[in-house]
């Protein structure tokens, strides 16, 4: 293994155990919010993925770039799916 590749794993691993703290504190009033906010940060990192997917060279950007681009899309897709579920009026139960 590179150097590079040890440090871009560590800050993975960083960002994976920030990103999960930072959703336990999330009150659940704002679970919507927050929702709504990361379908759009998912569009946005599916606008970069797909270009880096088309200009990837070798399997392993082509894999990573294919799996953002599927991670993005689902994002993207709840999302939206839950701004829509949002504006219709909330949850049914």
């Amino acid at each position: 293994m590179t150097g590079a590749f040890l440090v871009a794993l560590y800050l993975f691993t960083l960002a994976v155990f920030l990103g999960l703290d930072v959703i336990r504190k999330v009150p659940p009033t704002l679970h919507g919010t927050l929702a709504v906010g990361m379908g759009a940060v998912a569009a946005l990192v599916l606008a970069v993925a797909l270009p880096a997917a088309s200009a990837s060279t070798s399997r392993m950007t082509q894999f990573c770039s294919y799996v953002a681009v599927v991670v993005a899309t689902a994002g993207a897709v709840v999302g939206l799916l839950r701004a829509y579920r949002s504006v219709r009026g909330g949850h049914r139960r």
